[in-house]
């Protein structure tokens, strides 16, 4: 046998197995990967405003995730990156330091941002409270570009609030953004990094959000899947992953505890594993239908239960447009939960506390009043002074503090654990 000979076996050897790999593959005679090995490749992360009450700045955040074992940060806005003020958190020097912490602790980053729909409530809250903001295209711009200096691969945005499903409704408000969109996407294109819209706050269903996706273009836009907000939007979480996993960039994770009542639907978030609307199965889905997209938690325990009142008509005002089976199913997961004290209709919108403290008390959803849906709902932000709802600032509240990063800290174990068993 000639040298020729002795190379060419080897080499026609690889060729057979590679072959025969191949077609036992196609025959179903070698194992596929499965969930297990699926799962085992997660990146796991957390969303920055879990942790809104710590009041923390980024390397303090930075390392707390290195002492969890949490492996990507997402920082969803832009004040989490150190200042409310977009000029020193985007300064070029912050975010350098930033990402040399993450490096040192090998913790992955994504970014984010808030509206980009010019016509939406949300865009035009921030420009009051910020008139330096800018356009959405310059916003767009120097989100890009703050991107690629941390090396996150995608930009998370929103289109609005609920409040933004009132006249002239949530199409008006996309057809704006897709504008917005397709004006800037030889931009996206070029920067190799994606915007991530977030279904957000009961702004979109997920077929409306995927008529968005679609429009823009998938090439430049998908999906930061938020497993609790569907609830807000009378919508089955699994199915809002059905319809948007193909566009899936990134994640919002966050159980839900919900039942139906005389007084209509109640929905309420809750610690990881605590809820009732089938985490378990949903995140196996999720893993499945978006592999390599990462597993990032949101956690928000709200302290009362949302109502939404499907006897009354006026209730119908901002979802006219809901086919009746997704209601259905919505329904049919509401009727599988056992009901939990609610207060008489009227009895105050305040009470409770989180974790399921007390008794909640009774949130109307928004109907044809228009009342407003509470920005996110968990206190003030990581890189703000902490305590205090919503975006004021407040003193620290030492109690909510301890309660919040309980629910953080115990949230990330039981996700941890169910990723470690499968």
């Amino acid at each position: 046998m000639t040298n020729d000979d002795k190379t060419a076996v080897p080499a026609d050897r690889r060729t057979f197995l590679k072959t025969m790999g191949a077609a036992a593959v196609a025959m179903g005679t070698m194992p596929m990967p499965t969930f297990a090995s699926a799962a085992a490749n997660v990146k796991f992360g957390v969303d920055v405003f879990s942790l809104g009450q710590q009041g923390w700045t980024p390397f303090q955040v930075l390392d707390w995730a290195a002492k969890m074992k949490v492996q990507m940060l997402h920082f969803s806005e832009v004040r989490f990156l150190g200042s409310p003020r977009w000029q020193e958190a985007l300064a070029p020097d912050n975010l350098k330091k930033i990402r040399d912490r993450a490096d040192e602790l090998k913790i992955d980053i994504e970014i984010g941002m808030r509206s980009l729909c010019p016509t939406s409530s949300d865009f035009a809250n921030a420009q009051r409270n910020d008139p330096t903001l800018g356009t959405a295209d310059e916003q767009i711009a120097r989100m890009l570009v703050a991107a690629k200096a941390v090396r996150s691969p995608i930009v998370r945005c929103v289109l609005g609030t609920q409040a933004d499903r009132n006249p002239p409704g949530i199409e008006s408000h996309q057809a704006d953004m897709i504008k917005v969109l397709k004006a800037n996407r030889s931009r996206i294109l070029d920067s190799g990094v994606k915007l991530a819209i977030e279904n957000h706050a009961g702004d979109q269903q997920a077929r409306e959000l995927k008529n968005l996706i679609e429009g823009a273009g998938p090439e430049i836009v998908g999906v930061c899947l938020d497993s609790g907000n569907p609830v807000w939007t009378i919508e089955d979480p699994h199915l809002t992953l059905e319809t948007l996993a193909p566009y899936v960039l990134t994640s919002h994770m966050r159980d839900s505890y919900l039942f139906n009542s005389p007084q209509g639907t109640a929905v309420r978030w809750t610690r990881m594993g605590e809820g009732n609307m089938g985490m378990e199965d949903y995140l196996k889905t999720y893993i499945a239908k978006c592999p390599g997209k990462a597993v990032s938690l949101e956690v928000i325990v709200s302290p009362n239960f949302r109502i939404f009142n499907y006897h009354d008509p006026a209730s119908w005002t901002l979802y006219k447009t809901t086919p009746a089976w997704e209601w259905a199913r919505f329904l049919s997961l509401a009727e599988k939960g056992a009901p939990q004290p609610l207060p008489e209709p009227g009895a105050g919108r305040r009470g409770g506390g989180a974790g399921g403290a007390g008794v909640p008390a009774a949130t109307p959803a928004p109907g044809a009043a228009g009342a407003a849906a509470p920005a996110r709902g968990a206190g003030a932000p990581a890189g703000a002074p902490a305590g205090g709802q919503g975006r004021g600032q407040q003193p620290p509240n030492p109690e909510a503090q301890k309660r919040n990063l309980d629910d953080v800290e115990a949230s990330v174990r039981w996700t941890q654990d169910f990723l470690a068993k499968q």
